[in-house]
């Protein structure tokens, strides 16, 4: 091989195979739905406690996947081989809310489409994607289970409590009871019939009621 040799590579052809102008509007448009996916994550989370840097991959993500798609769909060969590269990475990062494993779908699907051509489909898509996702996901509503913990004294008090709860609640089911002497402690899942929570108040004024707390319930109970 000689010195030309090396500047007749495929490599250095291979620099025009993708336009500038293709590159940058890829790129700003994956910057712009990228940005939308950060809003919608924002006021969607539903978690205990928001991570600013998931958000900010989401971004990123986008932005990357348009860029990997762009030089696979400009060379068949290396397609193949990108697939070889990226089947031995792994990821270890734990995901502690089922829906961010949508939005991380959400935003590597913008990058792909993005990438092959399909602007109008990529836009249209993020819109009803995310309109969804805010009409829905932080819906509040009474229906949705609630649990009370009671700190009680005797088995009487546990009683009149229940009795209680019983006759100011759409549904009441025991999750889990912690007896010791001179103390009783209740875990009930509930369905209010309202958004009304000053039954509460009242219980926890009740002769044997030492405290009662209602907390959200996400459903899931690990007993």
């Amino acid at each position: 091989m000689t010195f030309n040799d090396i500047f007749k590579s495929n490599f250095l052809e291979n620099i025009t195979s993708v336009s500038v102008f293709d590159m940058v509007l890829a790129l700003i448009l994956a910057f712009g739905l990228g940005l939308f996916i950060f809003f919608v994550y924002k006021k969607t989370y539903s978690g205990v406690m928001y991570s600013s840097s998931f958000a900010v991959t989401l971004v990123a993500l986008t932005m990357i996947t348009t860029v990997v798609i762009l030089a696979v769909t400009s060379n068949v060969v290396l397609s193949l081989g990108m697939v070889g590269a990226l089947s031995i990475v792994r990821f270890r990062t734990a995901i502690k809310e089922p829906l961010d494993i949508a939005f991380l779908f959400w935003s590597i699907a913008v990058g792909i489409v993005l990438a092959a051509g399909m602007i109008t489909l990529a836009v249209f898509g993020s819109i009803m994607i995310g309109v969804f996702l805010l009409l829905f996901v932080n819906r509040k509503s009474h229906v949705n289970p609630y649990i009370v913990v009671i700190g009680c004294t005797d088995h009487n008090s546990e009683t009149a409590a229940i009795a209680f709860l019983k006759d100011h609640v759409k549904k009441l089911v025991v999750k889990s009871k912690t007896a010791r002497k001179g103390a009783i402690e209740l875990n009930l899942e509930i369905r209010m019939n309202d958004d009304n929570t000053d039954f509460i108040n009242v219980l926890s004024e009740m002769e044997g009621v030492n405290n009662a707390v209602l907390v959200s319930y996400n459903g899931d109970f690990m007993g």
